[in-house]
């Protein structure tokens, strides 16, 4: 495509009401859990009918809130549930893989909650298994399945950026000592939270296979504090990623092209606005979107009810191969900061 586009493309993503409802089990009673529940019944028409906690009364308390009716004290009990048909998986990281595994299993499709393991090997075992059960299993990378993030897609398949050189991309928060983002026996730390948003975007724009350079600061609790690297691919083209739970940061993204460059509004990774401007900034379109935050989980949800009642095992929005990709350039960021999850020693 040559030229600056005169409007911005339409977004694809269909109305998630319209996706075949298919029946939830809920694995995880957290905060996470809570946001996607509500989410999925107030915007869809899925069917939520069990939770699952290693807590009966947490588990009913929770389905009781959100009038589900099945709830059960163990995950064993809810994946044997006769009417769960796909399952989500909202457990701390180092429960994702043994969750996941339990639920594929038992025979079930799967949904996990981002990062889908603690590693590429993990990640890697968990789509090898899906692939021998003729199993749906992704990871809740809901950024990506967002209508901002389609109108994104269509404009880096038409080439309106040209040749991209740099993506930068940023996520930082701060965390009450008390959060379990400080907990080393919870892989804590900002990688696996946080640190997977900014990653995702550099291997979404620039591809899978990135060179890493890496630097991080220890947090006082003995996990990793902040990490911030540099990558790139067989041609140079560079992204820089950061991610701290030291404190709040903008938490934008960048892609910057020979004949356009994109520029993400804070949050980038939620629902919100981008800015497209031509390379000699003569020429600007802006996209607008309500910023729901955590409302619109919702729309992988949707994406999930589709592709197991077209008998699909994975999403190509957010395939198994992309996870683990990501995964990969964790692995190597750890590797060169010395960041090793309790699980692997």
């Amino acid at each position: 495509m040559t030229g600056f586009p005169t409007a911005l493309p339409t977004s694809r993503v269909p109305d998630p009401r319209a996706a075949p409802s298919v029946r939830w089990g809920v694995i995880g009673t957290g905060w996470i859990a809570e946001r996607f529940v509500g989410a999925l019944l107030r915007n869809t028409g899925q069917q939520v009918v069990a939770i699952g906690s290693r807590d009966v009364a947490r588990s009913r308390e929770f389905a009781g809130r959100f009038g589900v009716s099945g709830a059960y004290g163990s995950y064993e009990e809810l994946v044997a549930a006769p009417d769960v048909d796909v399952v989500y998986v909202a457990t701390p990281h180092n429960a994702h893989r043994p969750c996941a595994r339990l639920v594929l299993e038992a025979g079930k499709h799967v949904l996990v909650e981002k990062p889908i393991g603690l590693n590429a090997a993990e990640a890697q075992e968990l789509a090898d298994l899906a692939d021998e059960r003729g199993l749906f299993c992704m990871e809740a990378l809901w950024s990506l399945f967002l209508p901002k993030f389609d109108v994104i897609r269509q404009l880096m398949a038409d080439g309106v950026l040209g040749t991209i050189g740099t993506v930068l991309a940023d996520m930082g928060e701060w965390f009450p000592g008390s959060h379990r983002i400080l907990r080393a026996d919870l892989a804590g730390g900002p990688l696996l939270d946080l640190g997977t948003y900014p990653v995702m975007f550099a291997n979404w724009i620039l591809g899978s296979d990135l060179s890493v350079t890496a630097i991080g600061q220890p947090h006082p609790a003995g996990v990793n504090g902040q990490v911030g690297a540099l990558l790139a691919d067989a041609a140079g083209h560079q992204a820089v990623v950061h991610s701290t739970l030291g404190g709040l940061t903008p938490t934008t993204a960048t892609v910057a092209g020979t004949s356009a460059s994109l520029f993400l509004d804070g949050p980038f990774y939620q629902p919100g606005t981008f800015t497209l401007v031509a390379a000699d900034g003569s020429a600007r379109l802006r996209y607008e979107e309500e910023a729901v935050a955590h409302e619109a989980l919702h729309f992988q949800a949707a994406e999930v009810a589709r592709c197991i009642s077209e008998g699909r095992t994975q999403s190509a929005i957010r395939p198994l191969a992309d996870s683990i990709a990501t995964l990969r350039v964790i692995d190597e960021i750890r590797r060169q900061l010395g960041i090793v999850f309790a699980e692997e020693r």
